[in-house]
């Protein structure tokens, strides 16, 4: 049967109003059962649900704004430290120095300003619908072209209508928009006749570094698997007395009686130094200095440099009491403090160097706070330099305790792995050069005080010297099979400023070197690889 209706034949709706009310404000709803009509009531609590939206939205906007201020002023603070930093690294700077340096701060904040004045300017153009006119005339017979297609009886208006009165001139486009429009007009033709173009030539030329970076990467990798396939590797000289190769592994206990065993005695041990450069390392000294002490080499022909730097006392007397600990074993190591921390690490290594008994030895292995070298560090790198008097510096490879970690550590273990396996490697091969690491590795100190020995000129003074020696004609060997173990930064604080000491020096290190690596005598095919 079909549901009553009403005589104008419309459904006659039966059934009880629902009205569903909420306490939270923001969900106020009232829901109308069929044959109800609509109410004012209804329509006042929808109006109020959508100025709670607005109001939510607004607040959601204020914070939106205030998150990107912080992060503005942030950011702010961040160039300021930075560049003080940057300052304040010599402690004595010149005052030619200086002045550049606030010149440059000047200029940072100069260009800074202008460019959030600008993007502030083009977000305005872009909201006001402002846009770049598609064709202009460039010359009066473009403009005869364009009146050759105007109708027949507008061509042949009489003279004195074609020259209307100064005070009933129509108004150009230009001046009724206003003096900001053509503002922006004159700067985007700016940027399309100068701009542009530079824009267009600095991105082919990154296109370029970026090939050439693509193409040095493959022949590195091709050279890798080369490496690899032929088995090629430095080897110890037969002649060095007995050493064996990596495999045998000799027991610490070599060294307690002096190195005197029977396989090593007549072997290879010229007077080795040792220096452990560092500054604060609460964490690690205990371990890098009982690893240091316990190397395997005759006592009287090793001397080990603990080179402090820090300036809490606590830490002090830790270092010093580890240090007497292993002087009482009978270890040769000795405990150096400075009062002035000038140079940082490159002053450091410069202060123990100027030492007078410096001069009776013959190497100089370095080893940072946090590096744990295995008891046959030694002589798994000292032997090769035996039958090669060019070569002056042997790299050992670096190995990971807490590479596992986390997501950092196993990227920059990534990251890492490929520079000692391919770069480090394939340089070292076939170059013989490659970048100084800055520890883990054995220097002929002939060869630095040939170089000049440590600057403090850049915050990368590994790189330097490894620059200054190549020029000099030094050969270096890069051992991929000889690991030391140290750790990586767990945190982004440690690890950022690990990357900004890594890479706030190269730039003015290469501006430092490029006329000598022009003047000097070394093939092309060495001086390309800068």
């Amino acid at each position: 049967m079909a549901p009553p209706s009403s005589w104008w034949g419309s459904e006659e709706q039966r059934g009880t109003p629902v009205v569903v009310k909420m306490d939270n404000p923001y969900s106020l709803v009232e829901i109308d059962g069929p044959g109800m009509p609509p109410s004012d009531k209804a329509r006042g609590k929808n109006a109020k649900q959508f100025t709670w939206v607005l109001l939510l939205r607004a607040h959601r906007a204020v914070g939106c704004v205030a998150w990107l201020a912080g992060g503005f002023w942030g950011v702010l603070g961040a160039v300021n430290r930075r560049v003080r930093r940057s300052r304040d690294a010599d402690d004595e700077p010149d005052a030619e120095a200086s002045g550049r340096g606030r010149v440059m701060l000047r200029f940072l904040r100069a260009f800074l300003l202008l460019s959030l004045a600008m993007l502030a300017f083009e977000t305005v153009a872009h909201l006001k619908g402002w846009q770049f006119p598609q064709h202009l005339p460039g010359n009066l017979q473009e403009l005869e072209e364009q009146l050759q297609h105007l109708p027949e009886h507008l061509r042949h208006l009489p003279e004195n209508l074609r020259h209307l009165p100064d005070h009933l001139r129509v108004p150009e486009r230009q001046e009724i928009q206003g003096w900001l429009h053509r503002a922006y007009v004159a700067w985007l033709e700016f940027r399309v006749d100068y701009i542009a173009w530079a824009i267009q030539k600095l991105s082919s030329f990154c296109i370029l570094l970026f090939m050439v970076q693509s193409v040095d990467r493959i022949v590195q990798c091709l050279a890798c698997f080369w490496i690899k396939i032929r088995g090629i590797k430095p080897r110890i000289p037969a002649a060095s007395g007995g050493i064996k190769p990596r495999g045998t592994a000799r027991k610490s206990a070599d060294v307690e009686n002096n190195g005197d065993a029977d396989d090593d005695a007549d072997g290879y041990f010229p007077m080795v130094l040792i220096q452990m450069p560092m500054c604060n390392e609460k964490e690690v000294y205990e371990t890098s200095i009982s690893h240091v002490c316990e190397l395997d080499w005759p006592r009287d022909r090793l001397l080990i440099q603990v080179l402090d730097d820090s300036d809490d006392e606590v830490c002090q007397m830790l270092i010093k009491a580890e240090v007497t600990k292993w002087s009482q074993r009978g270890v040769n190591v000795i405990y150096r403090h400075r009062l002035s921390r000038t140079g940082y690490k490159a002053g450091n290594l410069k202060s123990a160097m100027a030492c007078d008994y410096v001069k009776d030895y013959e190497f100089v292995a370095i080893f940072d706070a946090d590096f744990q070298p295995n008891p046959d560090f030694l002589k798994l790198t000292v032997p090769h330099f035996k039958e090669d008097p060019e070569l002056g510096l042997v790299q050992a490879r670096w190995s990971f305790v807490n590479k596992d970690e986390n997501l950092l550590t196993r990227l920059q273990n990534i990251n890492l792995c490929f520079h000692f396996e391919v770069e480090q490697q394939v340089n070292g091969v076939y170059l013989n050069f490659f970048g100084f690491n800055g520890t883990a590795g054995v220097w002929r100190i002939k060869a630095l005080e040939d170089s000049g020995g440590w600057m403090e000129r850049t915050t990368v003074e590994d790189m330097d010297i490894a620059v200054r020696a190549h020029l000099n004609g030094w050969k270096f060997i890069f051992l991929n099979d000889v690991k030391v173990l140290c750790e990586l930064p767990e945190s982004y604080q440690a690890y950022r400023k690990q990357q900004h000491r890594w890479h706030s020096g190269p730039m003015q290190l290469f501006r430092l070197c490029i006329p000598a690596i022009f003047r000097s005598k070394i093939r092309s095919g060495k001086r390309r690889t800068w």
